[in-house]
């Protein structure tokens, strides 16, 4: 047999499968929660169990590869590690676009002087005496590096990653190497973000090398990135942007090997995040404008997939305001009160019983806050002094001291040093009897206290616990089938071009699903399958199917679906280069080391495809890949002057792809020949 073991880790799940590659048959699955603290041990467990119902040993695993959404849901809650941003040759109307000033949140912002224009040449010497003295002035976790058109000449991004290094010794993210596209602010958001994720991401590439070493594994380690394809540990070390979406990338394979369905919205629900996706024809959609998540647009390639903060661990919002009220679920994922219980029953259920006997909301709101056990880098003196009280779970009003703390409560939980705890969806079908895996009395409390406050009438928000359990399910519910509701407008091309939000949220949609009979008759309905995938879906998915009158597929394995996604795929890795032109006889080759310049154009062109062609090959090779199979595209642009064609610019692509090597094989001969646009490649 050739034994894959797939890993998944979510915000609540480690999940862990072995298939036979052979027969495509699920052999073992198994479950653990992930623990944050130390993600050896909730990996370890999930890895065990399934060797055990497998029942193989681990000498005979051949390859191990491993999905995440750990980076999908730390930029939907805004969490990540403290960084500072080296921008290089722009203004201060740049720092407006794309989304950087947010996504920074405070953090550090290095201007230099320095940059490139269009063509690759310098138009301002690299500041390197102003970036050495501001080094000394920030502490973080580390760097991006973004600089005026470093796509066409990376040369001052490598300046300042080498004297970063050096200075400071910590990990810096340059631009260029994450995109070949233009737009510089898009692009150092994306560098931010990356930089942002690295201390995580080593984090549980660490933990899965750690277990698989000490089980005997002896078989590479693979990562599922964003747009499904595989690449190694190694790399993904560097790019840990890359594996944003991982996870619902990795679920979308899963749910097409699975189903064998050609076309399907895919609903993925988690503990944080809700991933909708199309399938057609069998495959996912790629988004052309790069990954959306959290808000962010970046510049990763990755499945056109819509990632809403709304999971089973959502927290639970009541609405005050008004005299509706109601409730609101996400994006930030709470430790289920219910979960939180399993490890620290006494505290919790004193402290709701606490507040629970007296007649009245008191200080304590069915909160509790948790410390991570990171290391601190960056801290105000108030977020340190808070930070230094939470040495244990507790509930969150004896954490806090005054009014003042709790934008710092709010800054810690933002930088993953501590976690909140409170009601969630989990809690609420504990209550309702639909889950039973953690405290069930535990999340009763916490939904009766939650019950006991009042509404803008000033009545009591529900009668008990159960109705307001419901509420909340109900809430998910309805959240669930707007996510996917916006993803049918956005994939159906008679609605491409409108907001499908809006278009979600419209009445006559909306008297259409209730199907409305009166003087006008309504009906409208989701038109292809969905399929539902993870551990909570059978219990939840079902009034979503009933709310949007489409046909629901639950299959046998939707919980472990990532964790098969992510042993499926293959390793892909894509080069991008740009010839352009500045006159007659004038040719540059935006190389990925820098310019060369040409006389002539099918020179310039030939050069830039040996050099992705290197590129490709090399990065594919890295990422893990044996037998590859090359491909190769050119976008020409010209214009037509006096009724001849001018040259502007060409775009080449080359694309290396194949099966990610394996233990225990022998190596392949070389298996064929591929014609692309004339030329031959051996698959090597």
């Amino acid at each position: 047999m050739s034994l894959f073991l797939g890993v998944d880790t979510g915000g609540t799940y480690t999940d862990a499968v072995i298939l036979d590659s052979e027969t495509d048959r699920v052999l073992g699955k198994a479950k653990s929660l992930t623990t944050r603290l130390d993600l050896a041990l909730g990996i370890g467990r999930a890895v065990d169990a399934a060797l055990e119902a497998a029942g193989v040993a681990p000498r005979d695993v051949a390859m191990v590869s491993l999905s995440t959404t750990l980076a999908t849901n730390a930029l939907v809650e805004g969490q990540g590690g403290r960084v500072a941003l080296v921008f290089i040759g722009f203004d201060d109307d740049d720092m407006e676009r794309g989304g950087l000033n947010e996504a920074l949140g405070g953090d550090p912002v290095i201007r230099l002087a320095g940059g490139h224009g269009h063509a690759g040449q310098e138009t301002a010497p690299l500041d390197e005496a102003g970036l050495r003295a501001a080094l000394a002035q920030h502490s973080v976790m580390g760097f991006a590096v973004a600089s005026r058109f470093a796509t066409r000449n990376p040369a001052h991004e490598l300046a300042a990653r080498e004297i970063i290094r050096e200075v400071t010794g910590r990990p810096v993210t340059c631009s260029h190497e994450l995109s070949a596209n233009l737009n510089g602010p898009k692009r150092a958001l994306t560098a931010v973000l990356n930089a942002r994720l690295i201390g995580m991401i080593d984090r549980l590439v660490t933990a899965c090398e750690r277990h698989n070493t000490k089980r005997g594994i002896d078989a590479p380690l693979m990562v599922v990135r964003g747009d499904g394809a595989l690449i190694s540990a190694a790399m993904v070390r560097e790019r840990p942007i890359e594996t944003i979406l991982s996870g619902p990338a990795a679920s979308i394979v899963g749910a097409r090997w699975l189903t064998g369905a050609d076309d399907a919205l895919v609903s993925d629900i988690g503990g944080t995040t809700t991933d909708v996706a199309l399938l057609k024809d069998g495959l996912p959609e790629i988004d052309p404008l790069g990954a959306r998540v959290g808000g962010y647009r970046t510049m990763v390639e990755a499945v056109a997939m819509r990632t809403t903060g709304l999971g089973g661990d959502s927290e639970a919002h009541l609405i005050t305001a008004g005299l509706e009220g109601g409730f609101r679920l996400g994006p930030r994922r709470l430790i289920p009160v219910s979960l939180l219980a399993v490890e620290h029953g006494d505290m919790v259920h004193e402290a709701l019983d606490r507040a629970l006997s007296v007649d009245m909301v008191g200080e304590h709101d069915g909160r509790f806050v948790i410390p991570m056990g990171f290391e601190p880098a960056g801290l105000t003196p108030r977020e340190a002094g808070l930070l230094a009280r939470i040495t244990q779970p507790m509930p969150l009003a004896q954490a806090l001291t005054s009014r003042l703390e709790v934008a710092a409560m709010d800054r810690l939980v933002a930088r993953g040093l501590v976690m909140l705890s409170g009601v969630t969806p989990s809690d609420a079908s504990h209550v309702l009897g639909g889950l039973t895996d953690w405290d069930g009395l535990a999340a009763e409390k916490a939904i009766r206290l939650m019950a006991r406050r009042r509404d803008g009438r000033g009545d009591r928000v529900a009668a008990g616990a159960a109705p307001l359990a419901q509420a909340i399910i109900d809430q998910l519910t309805e959240q669930t089938a707007t996510c996917l509701l916006e993803a049918a407008f956005g994939e159906d091309p008679a609605f491409a071009a409108q907001d499908g939000v809006a278009l979600a949220a419209h009445p006559l949609l909306r008297a259409g699903l209730n199907q409305h009979r009166g003087v006008v008759e309504l009906s409208a309905r989701i038109g292809v399958p969905v399929i539902g995938l993870g551990a909570s879906a059978p219990y939840y998915y079902g009034a979503v199917g009933t709310r949007l009158g489409a046909q629901m597929i639950l299959p046998e394995h939707a919980g472990v679906a990532n964790a098969i996604g992510a042993v499926v795929g293959q390793v892909s890795q894509r080069a991008v280069g740009v010839v352009s032109s500045a006159g007659e006889g004038q040719f540059t080759a935006h190389m990925p080391y820098g310019p060369e310049r040409f006389t002539s154009k099918e020179t310039a062109i030939a050069a830039m495809h040996g050099a992705l062609l290197a590129d490709a090959t090399a990065r594919a090779r890295l990422a893990g890949a044996d037998e590859l199979l090359i491909t190769s595209a050119q976008d020409l642009r010209e214009a037509e002057v006096e009724g001849q064609p001018m040259f502007i610019e060409a775009t080449l692509t080359v694309t290396a792809s194949g099966r990610p090597r394996v233990a225990h094989a022998v190596p392949a001969e070389a298996v064929g020949e591929i014609d692309v646009r004339g030329v031959v490649y051996r698959s090597v």
